[in-house]
């Protein structure tokens, strides 16, 4: 909007149409989520637990590190992709900021092409392929390459990230139980907050006192150990 000469307002004035729109579509679905209700809650009964029982459910700590370091990535990237750009590789703020919005363009057509895909694959290979596609994207960075190839490992983290949010949701059920799900959903989206809020500040004073050039390495590190949890939730190694 802004490039196009219209003020800043339009963009927002966009935007809250499209909330409104999808919020309609969300109140006119409500009938196909009541109809579910009644035999979801016959399939999940069980007891209230409180936080203490729900961590010291087996599993629960690994996959609630593996969530905080999932969101950590990619809210640290998508917060710092543009700064990086502009700092380590030299991209004028202009452009970098451009190119930074890779990263959800990733996101949004990983999500898309994953529903398709996840009609061939299970969670575990989805998010397997994910954290495959995400450690070659920060590779990428990790080289020496030109500005157009740095654009490229954005995007592939950004794609790489797609499936990783909700083949964890929607594998709950399979490791933990059915009655026990929405207890573990919930201790795994409080982690995916902490990772959030907590992450890309952290990086951010990596950045101040030592480089901005250290985001690969910090993006690999918060890599491996959501792939080093997810390995001991699949192989029940709590």
């Amino acid at each position: 909007m802004l490039t196009g000469g219209a003020t800043w307002n339009t963009g927002y004035r966009i935007i809250s149409v499209l909330q409104i729109v999808l919020t309609a579509v969300l109140v006119f679905s409500l009938p196909k989520w009541k109809e579910q209700k009644t035999s979801s809650e016959e399939t999940m009964g069980g007891k209230v637990l409180s936080l203490k029982e729900i961590i010291g459910i087996p599993g629960a700590k690994v996959i609630m590190i593996c969530f905080f370091c999932y969101c950590a990535v990619e809210q640290t990237t998508m917060l710092w992709a543009s700064s990086y750009l502009n700092l380590a590789k030299g991209v004028d703020a202009k452009t970098a900021a451009s190119f930074a919005g890779m990263f959800c363009i990733g996101i949004t057509v990983g999500r898309g092409i994953n529903g398709f895909i996840a009609m061939k694959l299970n969670d575990r290979q989805m998010i397997r392929m994910g954290q495959a596609i995400i450690l070659s994207g920060i590779i990428v960075m990790l080289f020496p390459f030109g500005q157009m190839v740095s654009l490229l490992g954005f995007a592939l983290i950004g794609l790489g990230c797609a499936p990783v949010y909700p083949c964890i949701i929607h594998s709950t059920p399979d490791h933990f139980g059915a009655e026990r799900s929405q207890a573990i959903i919930g201790v795994q989206m409080a982690s995916a907050y902490i990772g959030t809020c907590l992450m890309p500040p952290l990086f951010g004073l990596l950045a101040n006192h030592i480089s901005i050039r250290l985001l690969p390495v910090y993006l690999l590190i918060l890599l491996g150990l959501m792939v080093y949890m997810h390995e001991r939730l699949e192989r029940k190694v709590y």
